[in-house]
């Protein structure tokens, strides 16, 4: 199956003569879209890398871009090396839908109000364990991250929402997205969000919001290597 990673591998590996395997700061699901993706890579081939990206860019299909390269550090990891991840997720709240944007944003007709969808965000925000609003559980390791913010505003008909955390759960910003959207459409009672945090049961959760409208929208290293890219639909806010 054609992937991101296998791309950039395999343009990559064309500019060095010699494989390369990339590690990136996040996985993202079928059909979710990344503005702020970070990838690291190890190599022992001389190049002008001032030059790597657009080199790169001649390689890559046209649905794929690299902005910057840069080098880093031995020890660096886009991976491991990552202290805060922001996901972007665009809402289009309108009767009709968009044909234009319909493989950018998710299409809720119900009217959304901003403040019960802020109400139920901030029961979310800490150190938690985010069971409730996982997918699939992981392998091993805990399912606890730490939500440092989620920020939501509205311009004309689209909603944007914006979530930081230290790391995320398989499908965890779409859950949160689709249970913040049942309480902004009145289906949900946002006070009961807590609660539902706490029972570590995801079927206490919302439906998982369409992977279209999410975007891995930036990566936070704290040591100059930072990224982040607004999603070109929602850039008007």
């Amino acid at each position: 199956m054609r992937t991101v990673a296998g791309e950039l591998e395999r343009a990559l590996s064309k500019l060095f003569a010699s494989p390369v395997k990339v590690t990136a700061a996040g996985r993202t699901d079928a059909g979710v879209h990344a503005t702020g993706q970070v990838i690291s890579f190890k190599t022992e081939a001389a190049f002008p890398f001032e030059r790597l990206a657009l080199a790169a860019n001649t390689e890559l299909p046209g649905d794929l871009s690299i902005r910057d390269a840069t080098i880093a550090p031995d020890d660096f990891s886009a991976r491991f090396s990552a202290l805060e991840r922001t996901y972007v997720y665009v809402v289009l709240n309108r009767r009709e839908r968009s044909p234009l944007n319909a493989r950018y944003v998710h299409h809720v007709w119900l009217p959304l109000e901003i403040e019960p969808m802020e109400t139920a965000a901030a029961q979310l925000i800490g150190e938690h364990d985010f069971r409730s609003f996982c997918g699939m559980l992981p392998e091993s390791g805990p399912t606890i991250r730490t939500l440092n913010a989620i920020g939501m505003r509205r311009s004309g008909d689209l909603v944007r929402i914006e979530i930081r955390a230290d790391g995320f759960l398989h499908r965890m910003a779409r859950n949160i997205v689709g249970t913040l959207v049942e309480c902004g459409t009145g289906k949900r009672d946002p006070a009961t969000v807590g609660a539902t945090l706490g029972a570590t049961d995801r079927s206490t959760a919302g439906l998982t919001a369409p992977a279209q409208g999410l975007y891995l929208a930036g990566v936070r290293y704290g040591d100059g290597f930072d990224s982040f890219g607004e999603p070109p639909v929602s850039a008007g806010f």
